[in-house]
């Protein structure tokens, strides 16, 4: 990792795997109080597979810190990964389902493992501990567990001005899904995964009806393309016409689209772009421009005409 200089900031290399399917360095996430407490998170997997939570110190940051969780991967895939500070000061950090096709272990149905999950946690102190409003803290579920029934989230970000939580999680073979948690909602939601496919039953699901499930906000399907990449609802000046719309894209096609509220609960999007890039990731600024991130390694500034 370096800086616009050139400099190396992080070198993690010796503790990455530095090879695999969706393996290697996932997320990357600085403390609200960076400025003063000097705390970075990342997540990772490690030499055996295994996604790993770390926290580093220090500004650049030692490349040894204390690792906060480690959890097992079955397979190389389906890693999630993406580290994120919600506007309540928490910790959040998504995993994928632990790999192959189908989800065959049911983690995505299953509250007692941390797959298919984004997790919520306060990382204020030494270690990390449960935040008492998280919806397993009594029971029926870890207690880590913000929401569950998730394929591989890939990514989620927080609307900087409203709060609201935005989830893209890659499907299987036909259907892409953006699924929305209204700020103050509170946790708890069930995204279906393996029971459906975005809004389709998924065959040999393990939700008996869709009572249980919170349905996707956006979702389109395959051919050309064939996994979204999560973004951000841009909160800049420099772009007013887009002010208050999610923007994400498809990391197979270049496609990238702007999604807004038309209706109550009721979103639509539209093209804003047809890029030559494997769109692997976003990120914003702190004046809130987006940024669009190609898997060969260039950044490049969104500008939508």
């Amino acid at each position: 990792m370096r800086t616009l200089d050139g400099a190396v900031y992080l070198d993690l290399r010796a503790k990455v795997s530095q090879s695999g399917s969706e393996r290697g360095l996932l997320g990357l996430a600085f403390a609200p109080d960076f400025e003063t407490s000097r705390r970075a998170y990342v997540s990772y997997t490690n030499p055996a597979g295994a996604s790993v939570l770390e926290r580093l110190v220090g500004d650049p940051p030692a490349p040894n810190g204390q690792v906060l969780l480690t959890v097992g991967q079955p397979f190389s895939n389906h890693n999630g990964g993406h580290v994120a500070f919600g506007p309540d000061g928490y910790l959040y950090y998504a995993l994928g389902d632990g790999g192959n096709a189908g989800d065959p272990h049911r983690n995505g149905q299953n509250t007692q493992t941390l797959l298919g999950s984004l997790l919520r946690l306060d990382v204020s102190g030494s270690g990390y501990a449960i935040p008492p409003d998280n919806p397993f803290v009594q029971g029926g579920g870890r207690a880590e567990i913000w929401a569950y029934g998730l394929r591989n989230p890939w990514r989620f970000s927080f609307d900087r001005a409203s709060g609201d939580l935005w989830i893209a999680d890659v499907g299987q073979n036909l259907i892409e899904e953006v699924n929305l948690q209204r700020a103050g909602a509170g946790g708890g939601q069930n995204y279906g995964w393996n029971a459906f496919e975005g809004s389709a039953p998924f065959p040999g699901g393990a939700l008996p009806n869709p009572l249980g499930k919170t349905f996707p906000v956006l979702e389109y399907a395959h051919q050309p393309h064939c996994s979204v990449t999560g973004g951000h609802v841009y909160r800049g000046t420099e772009q007013p016409a887009l002010e208050g719309w999610y923007v994400y894209a498809d990391f197979c096609s270049g496609v990238v689209w702007g999604a807004r509220e038309v209706a109550p609960d009721r979103h639509a999007a539209v093209q804003l772009l047809d890029t030559p890039h494997l769109v692997s990731s976003f990120g914003e600024d702190e004046a809130g421009e987006l940024y669009l991130v190609h898997y060969g390694g260039a950044v490049y500034r969104v500008r939508a005409s």
